[in-house]
């Protein structure tokens, strides 16, 4: 797909920092901090240029410490600033859940509403880059099974800017995750002047009628190719980019399965106790006697993530996989929806 002259040099990276700046411009409130985020402009460059507008004040560079920076995260929030902080990679949520797991996710809570905890934890996931297993693993689930955490994956950069900003204004703590993949991926620039999406809302990126394919983050791409591939044999594939994992959009979910009968949900994370099964079970729960099929569920197998670039790419999640599986739900007895 040819990218718009406009749209070439404007990235999902630019457009999560641009909706930090526009945040930070907006409200005194909002600040940030993390390991090299400040004059260093971040691992990835996600931050740069954001310490020299707003200076050491509002874009503070840390000790490596990432429990010390959550922990100060969640006593900063508790006092009405409005931290974001940047984790570095997803993996090292083992180094630091408590201050998330017992701290920032309880505390409203536990106050009876006397405080709110407006933080966003920035961080990356995703493998493809022979990252290894502690650098390249997709924990989505795990900080979706806290009570009082928001989760966030955009896939586009019109929602790596809109949810951000939606993040940024919640009065509870988001985890925000961005694909590494992604950020070099270009489009428009964002409307700066709308109104940001609300988490929570799905959307359908490709109406379809005869499989709903459910995905997020990368695998929204990933969903769109075996569209385009199965659509060479008739299929027509609905793709929901589901976008946030909580709040979860599961009215848009059981509205495409009414009609199509059939569902596959796609995650570049292990398949095992994933995301994807309790989207599975809700769907079933909800709508069973509308599926003419199991849903099924394609995610990545329960291995360590390896270094080899070969056998990393056997454990990703790609086109070839997400077809099988919708092939598959389509052998079921029943047809396709009418």
């Amino acid at each position: 797909m040819s990218i718009a002259p406009e749209a070439s040099r404007y990235r999902y990276m630019d457009a999560v920092r641009d909706a930090i700046a526009d945040e930070m411009r907006a409200d005194p409130r909002v600040v940030l901090l993390g390991i090299d985020v400040g004059a260093g402009g971040g691992i990835f460059a996600v931050t740069r240029g954001l310490y020299e507008e707003f200076g050491p004040e509002r874009v503070r560079d840390t000790p490596i410490s990432e429990s010390g920076v959550l922990g100060a995260a969640v006593g900063a929030a508790a006092t009405g600033l409005k931290p974001i902080v940047e984790l570095m990679f997803m993996d090292f949520l083992g180094v630091c859940f408590d201050p998330l797991l017992n701290q920032a996710s309880k505390l409203r809570y536990m106050t009876g509403g006397g405080l709110s905890f407006p933080l966003v934890v920035r961080t990356q996931t995703g493998a493809g880059r022979s990252s290894g297993a502690q650098h390249s693993q997709s924990l989505e689930a795990i900080v979706a099974h806290v009570p009082g955490l928001k989760v966030v994956l955009p896939s586009t950069v019109a929602d790596a800017y809109s949810l951000m900003r939606s993040a940024i204004r919640d009065p509870d703590p988001v985890v925000y995750v961005e694909n590494r993949t992604l950020y070099s991926r270009r489009d428009v620039r964002p409307d700066a002047t709308q109104e940001p999406a609300p988490l929570g809302s799905a959307r359908v990126v490709r109406p379809g009628s005869d499989v709903t394919v459910v995905a997020w983050s990368r695998m929204v791409e990933v969903s769109l190719e075996a569209a385009e591939t199965l659509a060479g044999n008739g299929v027509d594939l609905e793709v929901i980019d589901l976008r946030s994992l909580v709040p979860l959009d599961l009215a848009t979910l059981l509205e495409s399965v009414r009609r199509t009968g059939r569902m596959v949900v796609v995650h570049e994370a292990v398949q095992s106790f994933g995301a994807g099964a309790e989207i599975a079970q809700l769907v079933t729960e909800h709508a069973f006697d509308d599926l003419r099929a199991p849903v099924a569920r394609v995610g990545a197998p329960a291995v360590p993530m390896p270094f080899s670039p070969p056998l990393e790419a056997l454990c990703i999640p790609g086109v070839d996989r997400v077809v099988a599986a919708v092939e598959q739900t389509l052998s079921r007895p029943g047809g396709r929806s009418q």
